[in-house]
């Protein structure tokens, strides 16, 4: 398949493309983050091992939204300025025809190094989510205890390698999809490639990669949830999903698949349409200077 760049609006300048990544990831994650939130509670509830009622049913569901809004900016931003350093970077050295490539390997790394603000973000929310803490406990709180009891790596980032498995693959899914999408958008619709049509492209194929990732996921709440001592029982991501499907088939294995797809196929929308609107925004600014 031979596929030529394409950008989401004009080309990234330079030394502007860091500041205008940065500025328009960071809204983007903000805004998907905190309106799509009570969908991604309701998720991570029916994927935990205590089951959908005992984590907070219906209740509270904006339980982790504090840590959330509190992260979503930054791992956004720093996704999307390593991702697009990434793209400029590699573009030069690749044919069109290993563009795909350039796209996988800029996502597979932006993934590695979001998380390293994701992972401590998401042990504070979901554990608010899951209801696992009495009273008002605050994220700081939260990862205060985690880290003070377990320690860096198992407390903090706990999951941290979950995550990376079930993110990596993920991206690797999407943002090929999402550059593909975008490049033949005009030759198959007749139309412009829009902010309203980037943001398709990011909902279907944020759709599509979340369905086929879903089992990364339960592992990953699974670990993220679980207390110091259940570490061990849990093991690792393999074992987990055996476990899982010994005790629930395959609806335990993809439980979740709904609220995930639907949360993510909503956010690609939302999220990708937000981050072009800004580039479009800050390049709009940029020509009138």
């Amino acid at each position: 398949m031979e596929l030529e760049e394409t950008t989401i609006t004009t080309p990234l300048g330079g030394r502007n493309i860091y500041w205008t990544s940065l500025i328009a990831g960071g809204v983007a994650g903000l805004v998907v983050d905190v309106v799509l939130f009570p969908i991604d509670t309701i998720k991570t509830r029916l994927q935990s091992e205590r089951g959908f009622i005992a984590s907070g049913g219906f209740r509270g569901v904006y339980k982790g939204l504090g840590p959330t809004a509190a992260g979503s900016a930054p791992t956004s931003a720093l996704f999307f300025c390593t991702y697009e350093s990434m793209k400029s970077h590699l573009r030069p050295y690749a044919t069109p025809d290993q563009l795909p490539y350039v796209h996988m390997a800029s996502a597979a790394v932006a993934e590695v190094v979001a998380c390293l603000i994701r992972v401590p973000i998401e042990i504070a929310k979901q554990r608010r989510q899951a209801l696992l803490h009495k009273g008002n406990t605050s994220a700081l709180g939260i990862l205060y205890g985690a880290l003070k009891r377990e320690g860096l790596r198992k407390g903090l980032y706990r999951g941290f390698g979950t995550t990376v498995m079930r993110d990596v693959p993920f991206s690797l899914i999407q943002f090929p999809l999402w550059e593909y999408f975008k490049h033949r958008w005009t030759d198959v619709t007749g139309t412009a490639l829009t902010t309203v049509a980037v943001a398709i492209c990011g909902a279907v194929s944020g759709g599509i990669a979340a369905g086929l990732t879903t089992p990364l996921d339960v592992a990953k709440t699974r670990i993220m949830l679980a207390e110091q001592h259940e570490s061990t029982r849990l093991g690792g991501m393999a074992r987990i999903l055996r476990n899982i499907y010994r005790e629930r088939g395959v609806r335990g294995v993809f439980a979740g698949f709904v609220p995930r797809v639907t949360w993510i196929t909503l956010g690609g929308a939302i999220f990708f349409g937000m981050y072009d609107l800004m580039l479009r925004l800050q390049d709009g600014q940029d020509s009138r200077q």
